[in-house]
């Protein structure tokens, strides 16, 4: 006997199975008819994935934008200018409440685990009493990971170093970083092996903003791979955006990125994001402001899409979808090859929970019993359709629920209603 059956679903890789759910762990997969169940979903085809992962995020800033005012040049110095104007006026209950809804949209559509950066660079340290309320309040049904995020440079502000280690002693789960917004190239690189030499006497994973930068000599991800060596940090060291790597000269990126695999540092972009705020100084051509995704893929390195922004100083649009950061980023990193676009919906899932080091992931027996059903037949089409979700369980529990919202026709001689789904052979 299970408590929830999802019944007939196709799995990523294109086979179909049952899932059986005892409590908050996958109990059976296979083929389970005439097995009971307190409840069954039937999948009946439909695409059945692990839950969505977010591995890069601002949960502190989300569902602010126009607060208060709007960034009018849309660059990402701006977007950093506006969000110290705004956390001089924010409230703490004004953050969780924000970062609650966000959250119930991020459960709506699947996605229930998220690692958020928080700024530090504030005495009162309010975005992290909000942040570690929220993870407190979600933590039932979404896993909620708060980097310390020295947010106006570890050195560059004179009390982000002190308010960092206070926020880790609250009980932040990852050490954060932004060299490349220090004054000098000299302090970045001081602050990597400062924060990578924090992250390993603490024990904790790191994960810096590196080389957010149309600058082809902004290279701090080098030095932060040959600190994560010698820190012994391989497999809990992330450099996120990583954008001046789409300016530097091949050369220099092949000595790089065999650098950054035999040190372990998985790669995030974020294709909404870097695309809207970089090459805002070029006229023609424009850079397309995302790093060297499938080069670093080839190099054996883990790279995964985030979602970063959604309404906040930085980013006007957004929906908690990971889907849409997949589809974008496809379109811009060119990976539109069948295998590149599976790979692609594997950056949101299978690759992001390998960043965020989540355990018992997945739609294997003694997994936790997380998923989602979708309206989409396989992973290629999910990303075509950006499709409803039909279903959300986290822990075993059914979270959301979708009816099926086929679209109805008037039209003469054609059928009453169309769905998009259209599988190719």
């Amino acid at each position: 006997m299970f408590d929830l059956i999802v019944k007939g679903g196709t799995l990523p890789d294109g086979t179909q199975a049952d899932i059986g759910i005892r409590g908050d762990r996958i109990a059976a997969v296979g083929q389970l008819q005439g097995a009971g169940a307190g409840r069954v979903i039937e999948a009946a085809g439909d695409l059945v994935s692990p839950p969505f992962v977010d591995p890069h995020f601002h949960l502190d800033a989300t569902l602010s934008y126009g607060t208060p005012r709007v960034n009018a040049s849309g660059t990402l110095l701006e977007g950093i200018a506006l969000w110290g104007e705004l956390k001089q006026v924010v409230t703490v209950d004004q953050m969780v409440a924000r970062a609650l809804d966000y959250c119930d949209w991020a459960v709506s559509m699947g996605l229930l685990a998220i690692r958020s950066h928080v700024d530090t660079c504030d005495d009162r340290l309010l975005g992290v009493q909000a942040m570690l309320e929220v993870r407190e309040k979600v933590r039932p049904y979404l896993d909620l990971q708060l980097v310390a995020f020295p947010q106006d440079g570890f050195y560059r502000d004179p009390t982000a170093r002190a308010n960092t280690l206070r926020a880790l002693d609250m009980g932040l789960d990852v050490v954060g970083g932004i060299p490349h917004f220090e004054r000098t190239m000299a302090d970045g690189a001081a602050s990597v092996r400062a924060l990578c030499e924090l992250a390993a006497n603490r024990g904790l994973p790191i994960d810096l903003h590196c080389d957010e930068s149309d600058d082809p000599l902004s290279r701090h991800i080098e030095t932060f791979a040959a600190e994560a060596l010698r820190c012994g940090l391989q497999g809990r060291a992330t450099g996120s955006h990583l954008t001046s790597m789409h300016s530097m000269d091949n050369y220099y990126v092949s000595k790089l990125l065999p650098l950054m695999a035999e040190a372990g540092v998985a790669a995030i972009a974020n294709p909404l994001i870097n695309i809207t705020l970089q090459g805002r100084h070029d006229s023609f051509p424009k850079r397309r402001g995302l790093t060297r995704v499938r080069e670093m893929q080839a190099q054996g390195i883990t790279v995964g899409w985030g979602q970063d922004c959604v309404l906040d100083p930085w980013y006007s649009l957004g929906t908690a979808d990971m889907l849409d950061v997949a589809f974008m980023g496809l379109h811009v990193a060119q990976m539109t090859h069948p295998a590149e676009m599976h790979r692609c919906f594997d950056m949101v899932t299978v690759e992001n929970a390998k960043i965020l080091g989540l355990a018992d992931y997945g739609l294997h027996v003694g997994a936790l019993a997380s998923l989602v059903v979708l309206d989409a037949g396989n992973p290629v089409e999910a990303l075509r359709l950006r499709p409803d979700r039909l279903a959300v369980v986290s822990k075993g529990k059914v979270v959301a629920e979708r009816a099926r919202n086929d679209a109805r026709l008037a039209l003469p001689g054609r059928p009453g209603s169309v769905r998009r789904r259209h599988l190719l052979p």
